[in-house]
């Protein structure tokens, strides 16, 4: 993975009057890019990338970095989900029933449909179902990197299961892969996968490594942008 240079401090540029702040990163990248998210404005730039290009680059997205802000502050908070009998939610894109039971020795199973939670003075349900998710997780995403790793002629990598509010998977520059567990409310595990797995031919964000991508999953801009859809819907456990 190319060096990446700390932030540098906060800075600010005014865009229709708004004064906006932004963080700056520079790197070994090719070219400038920006993003937004809860944290607000980030900017990637080329280690030598002068900063009037950087920012000019901001005027000429101005309005695009300002609605895309308006709507992050708008966006509401995802709710904290109340597990209790009969609550449904979403695994890889079907519904499941949340049963509460005192019957069984296991903590959790999952059943055609349904998920049975034991929960006691000590684990409540809401632990349950997280570590139920988790194994669940970890099963699926170990299958799907066994599926796709051949693909590129890689061995199936080390899987880590992430937690993150706001990443869904990364690729460390040893080779193992971390994918979110909160995933599994969506249909698009493979996208990730895909995406992950193809940071072991390319640890960048050139059209090389998205031609990679699409190696493996050749709808992966319609995946990708239902996964930024859908990501806002997934209440916290």
């Amino acid at each position: 993975m190319p060096p990446i240079t700390p932030p540098e401090p906060a800075r600010s540029i005014v865009i229709a009057g708004q004064a906006v702040a932004y963080q700056l990163r520079r790197s070994q990248r090719r070219t400038i890019g920006l993003a937004i998210d809860h944290r607000g404005l980030r900017v990637g730039a080329p280690t030598r990338a002068r900063l009037g290009d950087i920012e000019s680059l901001i005027h000429e997205h101005g309005q695009w970095v300002l609605d895309k802000l308006a709507a992050w502050r708008d966006r509401p908070a995802p709710g904290k989900l109340e597990i209790i009998d009969g609550t449904v939610i979403s695994t890889l894109g079907e519904p499941l029933t949340i049963a509460i039971t005192s019957l069984g020795r296991s903590r959790w199973q999952f059943g055609p449909g349904t998920i049975y939670l034991r929960p006691d003075a000590t684990h409540g349900a809401s632990d349950l179902l997280e570590k139920a998710l988790r194994e669940k997780a970890r099963t699926i995403f170990a299958e799907r990197l066994a599926l796709y790793a051949p693909r590129l002629g890689v061995a199936p990598p080390p899987l880590l299961l992430s937690s993150a509010r706001t990443r869904w998977g990364s690729c460390s520059q040893h080779g193992g892969i971390a994918l979110n567990w909160r995933l599994m409310p969506l249909a698009i595990v493979d996208y990730v996968v895909c995406h992950e797995l193809a940071h072991l031919k390319e640890m960048n964000h050139s059209p090389r490594f998205w031609s990679v991508v699409e190696q493996l999953c050749p709808d992966w801009k319609a995946r990708r942008l239902e996964l930024r859809h859908l990501a806002r819907q997934i209440p916290h456990l």
